[in-house]
């Protein structure tokens, strides 16, 4: 597949959609829900049209998942099938020896990565993968390893986080990583069939939940559950769905994530310690043979709304929170859409959400999002030769 490479490859200029008061979502799965609050869906759409250009960094790429820049202007690239990639500008891209082993299955291969806050003098990262358990098994997990170079290579592998129990359906993986100070939040899918998503309600489980471990895998003393009987003290927040998109704000700290619905209920959330958010009690989704959610429920008490959500779906990949200087969007979400594809920016006013605008929907589907040194958007265009391209503005 290569619709995201236009004839020609250093650059395209694409305006957004005209102005409308409410932004165009499509038609809905499920008409009849209400939202909780103004603007929890469909909110105006954003009144600019800035012309972009895309600039391909590399392309080729098996799937690409996870993207992170390194201090050096490097690019390190995670490819679900299994390798980890570390590009050079104008340069092949270079195989890192030594990643895990992964289950490349349906959903599952190598997924996220992130670099150690402190990366530029220890060179650890981490990474979330789909770990194979044995007789069809697998499970999310994630760990740490030092990233050596000439020749880039992995040293000192380690697990920090085994998802349990093992689940025989290779779908719904989750997986995002952040690390933040002391500790990692990872996010963990419920792998999808009817009769594992309901684990996503059950804390004895990590299906369809917030982890939060320390660095090296054990389990922070304040965590929510530590200690609660019939609960794992990893549990971070609950009744999740398959969030594959993780950020901190950056001037809250808040750890919000983006979690992909059934037919439609894809969902923007900030996360909170202890919360459950919801799945599959309630949903602003219907199933996929178009029956509804648990009778058609979209709030309970004791469940924490979503702050913005999508019917019909973005099918949400990962996402961040703008700071650059190329665009005048600072604070502002801007999240990877595979389905219809593109970019999707959300502006932001406290928690809540007050604008959304659509761009670059030919380039297909987006897996993860980044910024780069100089302000620009990053891009991953996941297809079996996919690639990595930059965003800047035109002119």
């Amino acid at each position: 597949m290569h619709r995201f490479f236009p004839s020609i490859l250093t650059a395209l200029a694409v305006m957004a959609s005209p102005a409308l008061a409410q932004v165009a979502q499509g038609k809905k799965n499920v008409p009849e829900a209400q939202p909780a609050f103004a603007n929890q869906t469909c909110a105006p759409e954003l009144r600019d049209s800035p012309g972009l250009k895309v600039e391909v960094i590399a392309r080729g790429l098996r799937n690409p998942w996870g993207v992170e820049v390194l201090p050096d202007g490097r690019y390190l690239v995670t490819e679900r099938p299994g390798a980890l990639k570390l590009i050079t500008l104008g340069q092949n891209p270079e195989v890192v020896r030594g990643s895990p082993k992964v289950l490349a299955e349906r959903q599952g291969g190598l997924l996220d990565v992130a670099l150690a806050e402190d990366f530029a003098t220890s060179k650890r990262i981490y990474l979330t993968y789909a770990k194979p358990m044995g007789g069809g098994m697998s499970a999310t997990a994630a760990a740490t390893a030092i990233l050596e170079d000439n020749p880039a290579r992995l040293t000192g592998l380690k697990d920090i986080f085994v998802q349990s129990p093992p689940s025989p359906n290779p779908m719904h993986f989750g997986s995002r990583i952040v690390l933040k100070g002391p500790h990692a939040y990872i996010t963990a899918g419920e792998h999808s069939s009817r009769s594992e998503r309901v684990l996503a309600q059950d804390l004895r489980t990590t299906y369809g939940k917030v982890v939060r471990v320390t660095l090296d895998g054990g389990i922070p003393g304040n965590n929510p559950f530590r200690g609660q009987s019939g609960a794992l003290g990893e549990v971070y927040s609950y009744g999740h769905r398959n969030p594959q998109g993780a950020a901190l704000h950056p001037k809250t700290g808040d750890l919000w994530t983006l979690e992909h619905g059934p037919k439609g209920g894809d969902e923007l959330n900030r996360i909170q310690a202890g919360a459950n958010y919801g799945w599959p009690v309630v949903s602003y989704g219907e199933n996929y043979n178009g029956s509804p959610v648990n009778k058609g429920r979209t709030s309970a008490a004791g469940v924490t709304e979503p702050r913005y959500y999508w019917d019909p779906v973005i099918a949400p990949g990962g996402f961040t929170f703008y700071q650059g200087q190329k665009f005048d969007w600072n604070g502002d979400i801007l999240a990877g859409s595979l389905n219809p594809g593109g970019l999707v920016r959300l502006k932001l006013n406290g928690d809540k959400v007050v604008g959304e605008a659509r761009y670059l929907e030919n380039l297909g589907r987006v897996r993860d999002v980044d910024v780069d040194r100089d302000g620009a958007i990053l891009l991953l265009i996941d297809a079996r030769s996919g690639g990595l391209v930059r965003v800047i503005p035109e002119g």
